[in-house]
């Protein structure tokens, strides 16, 4: 098997396409929100968080979302969500991670009436990330060429599940407002809502929102449900990626492409496997992997990979090795390998790669190959040429890195 060197790991250019805000702050900076905000929490110290919420291991999917109610309820302020977003942005400028594009569901911070609109929680976020941004590329490391420059861009996820109460101010409101609507009307308007807020914040404030997102329990509610939410997205030149085949089968991929036009996938860890799949009318169950895995491939739909969260959150996979990842690297698809959430599953960018290189075979081109889809798949805020002549840049940049570490690109 190849090994390489944690330094040069550490030290190439990366990415992280898959990367959640509110599952993603820094646990001493949480502790201040929490007491300042009177947030009530099962501990304040950084040990006591990570014996009873932020754990090494969790049980089932469940568990590992119960901290975010801790996050959420600290983010429901514009000053910390300002603060978060700075903080994530250096976080990854010191590990050599140079794009990022953090994604969070707006409607769960926002409550009209204490001024937590859409535009104010997107404008707060986008003033954390252009600050980092403006500090780092102004330093003399980029100045001097010693190293590139930072980018970002925003997603704006629509939840596939929400309910009157529990998950925010906004969200009850919503609810009081539709009552005589069925629960699954209201939850396709709350994500229409959200992408045309998207949409006009994009287009009338500049903030760079790059992509929607559709987040949530996935089971019982399959992208298709929201079709014409991700029509509207693809009508007005947004980018999209979907939280699919992460805790429901291939259906949610196909689902995912043909319906909502999916760009990228979110996870993507059950398109390969047969028991999951759900439809009877699915006749050939081995076929109808084939087809989708070769047509994923060849429409070369970037699978955002979270190794450490999958083995977190799926009990099935009992050894890293057992990750489908190696089918993804078998059949060689577009991989970018992402974090998910950097304090809920106690990871950074580099901690991921390393663990992908330590437990698959990925050769010296094949590495490249995977860094270089988290540049060219990811979506630049900004047009395709320039775009095109950052990511070659960026590649540019990890062959001098790889040449400093004896790494050799055959």
């Amino acid at each position: 098997m190849t090994t390489y060197n944690p330094k040069f790991i550490q030290e190439m250019p990366k990415t992280d396409l898959h990367l959640h805000l509110d599952g993603s702050l820094r646990i001493p900076t949480l502790i201040e929100m929490a007491k300042a905000g009177s947030i009530k929490m099962p501990s304040y110290t950084e040990e006591g968080l990570k014996e009873t919420v932020f754990k090494s291991h969790y049980s089932n999917l469940g568990e590992y979302l119960h901290g975010f109610q801790y996050t959420c309820s600290a983010l429901r302020d514009l000053e910390n969500i300002e603060r978060a977003s700075y903080e994530l942005a250096w976080d990854n400028i010191q590990e050599n991670v140079y794009y990022i594009e953090v994604r969070f569901a707006p409607q769960l911070m926002m409550d009209i009436e204490a001024g937590l609109t859409f535009e104010a929680v997107m404008i707060a976020a986008n003033k954390g990330f252009e600050t980092a941004k403006k500090e780092f590329n102004n330093s003399a490391d980029v100045k001097n060429g010693l190293r590139p420059e930072f980018n970002y861009g925003i997603i704006s996820c629509a939840m596939r599940k929400f309910g009157p109460k529990g998950y925010s101010p906004y969200y009850t409101n919503f609810f009081k407002t539709h009552e005589y609507s069925k629960e699954m009307d209201v939850i396709r308007a709350g994500a229409m809502q959200m992408v045309r807020a998207a949409v006009k914040a994009r287009d009338e404030l500049a903030i760079p929102i790059v992509s929607i997102d559709l987040a949530g329990q996935e089971d019982g509610y399959p992208p298709g449900k929201f079709k014409d939410i991700y029509a509207y997205a693809h009508q007005h030149f947004m980018h999209k990626t979907v939280h699919a085949g992460e805790a429901y089968g291939a259906e949610s991929i196909f689902q995912a492409i043909t319906e909502c036009y999916a760009d990228r996938i979110g996870h993507g860890y059950y398109l390969f496997d047969e028991d999951k799949i759900l439809d009877q009318s699915v006749k050939d169950r081995k076929k109808y992997l084939s087809d989708l895995i070769s047509f994923v491939a060849d429409k070369r739909t970037t699978i955002e990979v979270c190794l450490t969260s999958n083995l977190q959150t799926n009990p099935s996979i009992k050894d890293i090795k057992d990750h489908n990842f190696k089918h993804m690297l078998a059949n060689r698809m577009s991989l970018s390998i992402c974090t998910d959430n950097r304090l809920v599953s106690n990871t950074t960018v580099t901690k991921e790669f390393q663990l992908a290189v330590d437990n698959f075979e990925i050769a010296p081109k094949h590495l490249k190959d995977l860094v270089a889809y988290g540049f060219k798949k990811s979506f630049y805020f900004g047009n395709y040429i320039d775009k095109r002549n950052w990511a070659k840049s960026m590649m540019k940049h990890f062959d001098q890195v790889a040449l400093k570490h004896g790494v050799e690109i055959k």
